[in-house]
Order: structure tokens, then sequence, then C-alpha cells
């Protein structure tokens, strides 16, 4: 079995270089696409600097004018840390140390970790102290700047980062259960309703119902799909050539669904370098992405999970899914504090349209409302 240093040197290893033609290996086994009509909001051709730019612009409008939708999403997160206002209310300095310490509570029971709580408890401690915090709407303000601050200055890249070179490749990564293959196809949806030609590729050849159900998403999205005919396919091999296929006609973007995994199965983990190296190989730079999903209702859980597959194959973003059904919102905070990664989108709710892009301005007014 392959220790986790041998495979964070394998990942490294199968960075793509930059030469200037490569070799594409055959495809045994051609998997059927089904087409779908296409329609365009804006055109542009291959290479083109301006339209990975724009549909970034679009994805994150969309995001500010969503806001309902996230604050409709975190209200079990926002319930757990309404006594904050309670405790507001009435305050005065010589409560300081007891509100502190309830506020405290707040925010470990909603997940935001020991050691992000405790950091931002001393931080409003010390400026009520110094005598810059004099009321508790101030000490409430200063608390969600706290918490903005925390999830801006290390990971601030949230919008998508897809190059300039057609198509653009994004891998799905994750354990099993946490709602991978649905966050792609919600994903797809969204990328085509913003104009996007969308090709879809079922590399989850583990799970026998994977590939029926990223079709049912392509359906559902009027996205083309690329799917392994033969049973035995490598999940490569079925990534292999749906991004030769998207180079080669057209697409802007390239969506990989990969099998779950548990992040401490070292040989299915190789299985994700070997999908990495081999996009890598069709087009320079690929994937653009990589994205982890993580279960939100698993909490500070999440971060075990996020450090190994990070490790691995180098993760360039985060969706944490099922956020709606959790009151543990404060696990976005931490898991942005403590791996520097980006969430890129947030799942609060079971319908299409429900995969949000992720805004933290947005975000911490939905919890500290």
């Amino acid at each position: 079995m392959a220790s986790l240093a041998h495979l964070s040197l394998l990942s490294k290893l199968s960075q793509p270089q930059h030469h200037l033609s490569f070799t594409i290996p055959q495809i045994r086994h051609s998997s059927p696409t089904k087409t779908r009509p296409a329609t365009h909001r804006f055109k542009c051709s291959a290479g083109q600097i301006g339209f990975f730019t724009r549909l970034g612009r679009l994805i994150k409008e969309k995001a500010k004018s969503d806001v309902e939708k996230l604050f409709s999403g975190f209200s079990k997160t926002r319930e757990n840390l309404a006594v904050i206002d309670e405790l507001l209310l009435y305050w005065n300095l010589a409560d300081t140390d007891r509100v502190l310490d309830e506020l405290e509570e707040a925010l470990l029971v909603s997940d935001f970790g020991p050691r992000i709580t405790v950091k931002i408890v001393e931080s409003l401690r010390e400026d009520i102290l110094g005598g810059k915090l004099k009321s508790g709407s101030e000490i409430k303000e200063a608390l969600k700047k706290s918490v903005l601050d925390l999830l801006t200055k290390k990971a601030n890249k949230t919008e998508l980062q897809l190059g300039y070179k057609k198509p653009a490749v994004i891998m799905i990564v994750g354990v099993n259960g946490g709602g991978k293959t649905t966050s792609l196809g919600k994903l797809a949806y969204r990328l085509k309703n913003e104009g996007a030609k969308i090709l879809m590729a079922a590399g989850d050849t583990f799970r026998a119902a994977a590939s029926d159900q990223l079709e049912i998403w392509a359906e559902r999205a009027g996205c083309e799909i690329v799917m392994a005919e033969d049973a035995n396919a490598k999940a490569s091999s079925v990534l292999t050539q749906a991004v030769k296929r998207g180079k080669e006609q057209g697409f802007d973007i390239v969506l990989c669904d990969t099998s779950g995994r548990l992040h401490t199965n070292y040989s299915l983990m190789e299985e994700l370098i070997a999908c990495k190296k081999a996009v890598g190989k069709i087009v320079s730079r690929a994937p653009n992405e990589i994205l982890l999903v993580l279960d939100g209702t698993t909490g500070l859980n999440m971060l075990p999970q996020a450090r190994e597959f990070n490790e691995i194959v180098g993760i360039t973003g985060l969706i944490l899914t099922k956020l709606d059904g959790s009151a543990r919102g404060g696990c976005v905070v931490s898991v942005v504090d403590e791996l520097g990664i980006p969430v890129k989108f947030v799942g609060v709710g079971e319908g299409v349209e429900d995969l949000q892009p992720f805004d933290a301005e947005a975000f911490v007014n939905a919890i500290f409302s």
C-alpha cells in the first residue's frame, strides 16, 4: 500500500509540463454520448480570455443577487447564533466576561472550532477593555468583521479560476455520500445557464449507479456526457476521452466526476493522481480546478478529509453541501482558516439551483442576521 508521502510525491510529479505538443493515448473503448441543443448568451473563440472572465463575473454577480437563498439555507446556524443578539442587547461593561463566555459557547456549538473561537473572543475582549467597542451593536459589527476577515485574508479567490484555454477542466472529488455527483450536476446546470458549452465526464466507474445518475443530470441540464462503454474501464481513460473530445469539439468546460473514496484508502487516492495526470496530457495546465465536495453536516470532522485530499492531489476549492440541514455553518470559517482553500460553492437546498456561489460577505450576513 502506498504511503501518504509517496502519493504526495506522485501528485507533484504529475503536474503537466509546458510542452508544445502531447501524445494522446488511444482509447480502446469508445463511450456513447448524447447530444443536446445548446443556447449561448455570448460566443467566443477558443483561447479568448474574455469568455472565462465574463463567466466568472456572471457567477459572482449571481451570488450577490441570490442572498435570499443563502439566508434561508443557513437558518439553523442563524438560530444557534441568535443568542448573541440577546446577549448584546443589554450589554454593559461590567458583564463583559459573562457575555463573552456565552458568546464563545454559541460559536463553539455552531462549529467555529476552538482555535477560531478563542481568537475571535479574545480580540473582542481586547477591543472592549481598550475602549474601542462601547455598545452591543459595535461588538456585533466587530464580530462580523472578524469572521469576514478570516474568510477573505487567506482564501479570497472564491470565483472559479478557469484559465484562458478551452476547454477548462474541472475535477470533482470527495468521499462517498458527500453529494459529489449531485453537486457536479447542479454546477453543470448553473454554468450551462450562464452560456457555457458543457461536457460531462462520468469518471465514477466504481459505483454502479453513478453513471446513470450523472446521465439524468446531463439530460436535466441539457449537456452532453461521455460514459464508459466497458464495465472495466478505468476512470482515467474515461476522463482522457472526455477532455480530448472537449478539445476537438470546442466545448468551453469539461466537468469530470470521480469515484467517491475514503481519504485513508491510498490505492483509490492513487487513482485520482492518475486522473489528474491523464487530463494534463491533453490540455496543458489541466485540471484548472480540483473541487473537493465536503458534507457540511459533518462539521469540523471534514478537516482531516480536506487535509488528506489536498496533500495528495492539490485542492483548489471547496464545495460544502447539505448546509441547509445543519446548524454547524461555522465549519465554513474553520476549514478556510485552517487550510487556506477558498469555498467556491455551498449547497443550501435540494433544488437544482440550490448550489450557490459562495460570497463571504453574504454568508456572514446570513448567519449573523
